[in-house]
């Protein structure tokens, strides 16, 4: 699927950049970096929940796992920080998060 969304950049799959009202930015493709690996994403920003998503294809579960996210290379006043549970983060092209589970036990 990866492969036909890269070839669709001349095919019909960008129907939503035109004709929008100029808010085309909403749908505008940003590539990430995810605990080492490109990840590609739409929109201006990411939840906490939706980068625990991209950093694991099934997340460790349990009442003593606890999620830690930190970021680098980020928007404006805030390049670097942390993320906790509910929070969300502006992102920007190149943007670097590094995602970890713990368990507390």
């Amino acid at each position: 699927m990866t492969d036909d969304h890269k070839h669709g950049r001349n095919g019909n799959d960008h129907r939503d950049d035109h004709g929008n009202g100029g808010h085309s930015d909403h749908d505008k493709d940003i590539t990430i970096v995810v605990n080492g690996r490109e990840k590609t994403v739409t929109g201006k920003e990411l939840s906490f929940a939706q980068l625990v998503a991209l950093a694991f294809d099934t997340p460790p579960t349990g009442e003593n796992i606890v999620f830690t996210i930190t970021y680098r290379r980020g928007q404006g006043e805030k390049p670097e920080g942390s993320l906790v549970e509910g929070e969300t983060v502006k992102i920007k092209k190149g943007m670097i998060f590094n995602v970890t589970a713990t368990d507390k036990s």
